[in-house]
């Protein structure tokens, strides 16, 4: 049987799902998409654009408190784009035969897995030190602790874009 030459028409149509699984699954990866979107766009704009101006700017005793209450923050949004993605990454899974799956889900996953271990340890050692060497002004302790976050700020950075790599091209 010939292959029928794919038309412009059949190459950038989208046909909404019909049944309800189908349309759930389109949002559980909206809402698993939209939290890793947010994830690794917060980690570029520490990593390249707040981190170093406040280096380049401030002195210790403004940057620290300032880096470390952006950090506040933005790890609350990490810890819910955590749980989106756990949550959304499961329930998608959940039926699929992962022996038949692509090997750059199992990729994604193993990674995904790492990251949120990596987000755990950064937040509850070196974040949680930065914030009682602050409270006790000890400005070269807050600072050592600045250096171990952005460490791991670089390697969940670079483990991002290789999940997102082995998703899009390892099928």
């Amino acid at each position: 049987m010939p292959q029928k030459r794919p038309t412009i028409e059949r190459l950038f149509s989208y046909q909404l799902p019909t049944n309800r699984s189908s349309y759930m699954y389109e949002l559980f990866k909206f809402a698993h998409l939209a939290a890793a979107i947010v994830w690794m766009g917060g980690m570029a704009l520490m990593i390249w654009a707040i981190r170093p101006v406040a280096v380049a700017q401030l002195e210790p005793v403004q940057r620290l408190p300032l880096l470390a209450a952006i950090l506040s923050r933005f790890f609350k949004m990490v810890g819910l784009c955590v749980l989106i993605l756990l949550a959304t990454g499961g329930l998608m899974l959940m039926g699929v035969d992962m022996r038949l799956a692509p090997k750059g889900w199992h990729a994604m996953l193993g990674v995904g897995v790492l990251m949120c271990l990596i987000f755990g340890h950064l937040y509850f050692g070196p974040f949680r030190k930065l914030k009682l060497t602050l409270a006790n002004e000890d400005l070269p302790g807050a600072g050592a602790q600045l250096t171990k976050i952005h460490r791991l700020v670089l390697i969940n950075f670079g483990l991002s874009w290789l999940a997102v790599g082995a998703v899009v091209i390892w099928r």
